[in-house]
């Protein structure tokens, strides 16, 4: 189950969070926000305890909606140490939101693969 946010909450579940946490902006008429919710189940699932993944009405926190400068729903926002890390929004298809989940995934739920992929860019720059 995917926690609830609201603007009363989100500094502590959120901007405050020990681990990365991806907000999903949303709102009860978005057809498509309906559609994601499993494929956000799956990803919550998937990272455990390394990532948080919460709610947020977009239309009850119209604050929120301003301060994050929303465009279309769902919008996501991967916010890490308060400082928002990445921004997904206007999928063309569920797969376009899985291979960026993924990729969200494997970069904030394998250390090793970070600090692997960092040694070969800092070798790649020293060969030029």
């Amino acid at each position: 189950m995917v926690l609830s946010v609201n603007e009363r909450t989100f500094t502590q579940e959120v901007l405050e969070s020990p681990v990365p946490v991806l907000v999903n902006f949303e709102a009860p008429w978005c057809g498509l926000c309906r559609i994601i919710h499993p494929l956000l189940s799956q990803f919550q699932t998937q990272c455990g305890d390394e990532l948080k993944l919460v709610g947020v009405n977009a239309d009850q926190n119209f604050k929120l909606s301003n301060t994050y400068r929303l465009k279309s729903l769902p919008t996501l926002l991967l916010i890490e140490k308060g400082i928002v890390r990445q921004r997904l929004e206007g999928f063309r298809s569920k797969d376009d939101l899985r291979l960026a989940l993924e990729a969200i995934r494997l970069t904030y739920t394998s250390q090793e693969k970070i600090d692997t992929a960092e040694v070969r860019s800092q070798e790649s720059g020293v060969r030029r």
